[in-house]
């Protein structure tokens, strides 16, 4: 994993642009460049204001780029977030992602509690939760989109051996 950079937006672009990698996400609809180049920027924005962001998340072999994962503020609590390429589903890669994700929150950044939000029908999503341990805490509604919201608390939180490797940044 690594932090987004502006020479990620290709890569961004064509994950947003997937119908099925944005079915659960928003309005379900696929995106343009120019939304995906929005969200890049919002990315960078957060890292400098708020420290966490989300990152490009790569294949350790290959270096190849397959979706993004970190986090986003939620109202003001962290939110844990994964989107990934759809070749790669089905890998265990979303729940690495996101138990990586914990990890750093956790450690890294001190946040006592994780939340994460899915459309009621995304079983793939809300299944990565309850394998990290996530506890459903409530349905709600957000941004005019029905969600099921769960939540994990750093007392609650095991890594269970999972690695991660934050690649440097070169800005920093």
């Amino acid at each position: 994993m690594r932090k987004l950079r502006p020479d990620d937006l290709d890569d961004l672009a064509a994950l947003f642009a997937d119908a099925d990698v944005v079915r659960y996400v928003g309005d379900g609809q696929p995106v343009g460049r120019d939304e995906a180049e929005r969200a890049l920027h919002s990315t960078l924005l957060r890292w400098q204001e708020q420290g966490f962001g989300r990152w490009a998340t790569l294949d350790r072999t290959t270096g190849e780029f397959i979706g993004i994962g970190g986090f986003r503020s939620l109202f003001g609590t962290p939110e844990v977030v994964y989107h990934l390429a759809k070749a790669h589903w089905g890998k265990g890669y979303a729940t690495e992602l996101a138990r990586a994700a914990l990890r750093f929150g956790f450690e890294d950044r001190g946040f006592d509690r994780i939340v994460a939000i899915a459309k009621p029908q995304n079983a793939a999503s809300i299944h990565v939760m309850e394998k990290l341990g996530m506890q459903f805490e409530k349905h709600a509604r957000y941004y005019d989109i029905d969600a099921v919201q769960y939540q994990i608390r750093r007392e609650d939180f095991s890594w269970q051996g999972s690695s991660y490797r934050l690649l440097p940044d070169p800005d920093a």
